[in-house]
């Protein structure tokens, strides 16, 4: 089982897409609201893989996307069977969600235990990194930073260690549709034509740094608006884009507005919006009631409090 992880300093474009290793170092927030669970077995004598997700099988790009990760696992360990994969997740898939960071960090772990790989948290994260870069940051629970690297090894994640304080997470579910276009296919895009997007690299050093020196303090605030700043940044690169990759909906400004109109009523609240419409807001935990109705009132969405989430590991033996 992994959790979702959502940036608070993002991760967007890839500068080898075969090995994921991005452009910038990026840091998170596992959330304990969303998960997925797998299982994996390898079959002898078995002559394809069998995919399922929510008991349907998985066909496509995602079948692709599996398979090529099962590929990974059975060349780095030696298997050679076709393999049974089962997951369900609690968070809807390919909406903006990052379900792509749970899904991948927990067949990780169920393909390379099914393999016999006993591989370490920091090779585990490497491992989820090559199925969906967001993955390799939800092999651990809380704060994570995952370090761009220059190869296969220097490119992972591990934990923050911060000053305790009661941030949490108010998700605001606007949309639980498909996105028209992928967050690979964007980000390749965003790269290419976007004239904003390098300058946005370089500030996101500095958002990680400063990043880093606003956890220490265990200081919202800071925290708030780095996260913000640098989202809507992103967003802006992707605006920038030619053509525009356009993610937001009427009803993620209607949010946008609430949490400035709720900042300026004296609650902290800050914004972070990942590639989707759906809108996260970060805020002290006693205000996340307060939080969750204004932006339901704002928006006519469904909400979620999430908190901090565990480390991904294995459940009832699976």
């Amino acid at each position: 089982m992994a959790h979702i992880n959502v940036a608070l300093v993002k991760y967007w474009g890839k500068r080898d897409p075969k090995l994921v290793l991005p452009w910038t170092s990026s840091l998170s927030l596992t959330l304990d609201a969303f998960w997925t669970t797998t299982s994996v077995r390898f079959r002898a004598g078995a002559m394809e893989d069998r995919i399922t997700l929510d008991g349907q099988p998985v066909i496509g790009e995602q079948r692709r996307r599996v398979t090529d990760f099962l590929d990974l696992v059975r060349l780095k360990s030696g298997r050679t069977n076709a393999a049974v994969v089962e997951s369900v997740n609690t968070v809807p898939t390919g909406a903006g969600l990052a379900s792509s960071s749970s899904g991948f960090a927990a067949l990780a772990l169920a393909a390379s235990a099914a393999a016999g790989m006993e591989l370490d948290k920091r090779a585990l994260s490497r491992l989820a990194r090559r199925g969906s870069g967001s993955a390799a940051r939800s092999v651990f629970g809380g704060f994570v930073v995952w370090h761009a690297g220059h190869d296969d090894d220097s490119s992972y994640a591990e934990p923050v260690h911060t000053k305790r304080f009661d941030l949490v997470m108010v998700v605001a579910l606007i949309s639980f549709d498909h996105k028209e276009m992928t967050s690979s296919d964007a980000m390749r895009h965003t790269v290419e034509t976007s004239p904003l997007f390098w300058p946005w690299v370089e500030s996101s050093v500095t958002d990680l740094k400063d990043m880093h020196a606003a956890l220490k303090l265990g200081d919202l605030d800071a925290v708030g608006e780095i996260a913000e700043r640098n989202a809507l940044g992103m967003h802006a690169t992707m605006f920038a884009a030619r053509p525009a990759v356009r993610y937001l909906k009427p009803a993620t400004i209607a949010v946008l507005d609430c949490v400035l109109d709720l900042r300026r009523a004296g609650v902290s609240a800050y914004a972070t919006i990942d590639a989707g419409p759906n809108v996260k807001i970060l805020c002290h935990r006693a205000h996340s009631s307060t939080v969750a109705a204004a932006v339901r009132a704002a928006s006519g969405c469904v909400t979620t409090v999430a908190g901090a989430g565990p480390d991904a590991g294995v459940v009832d033996g699976r």
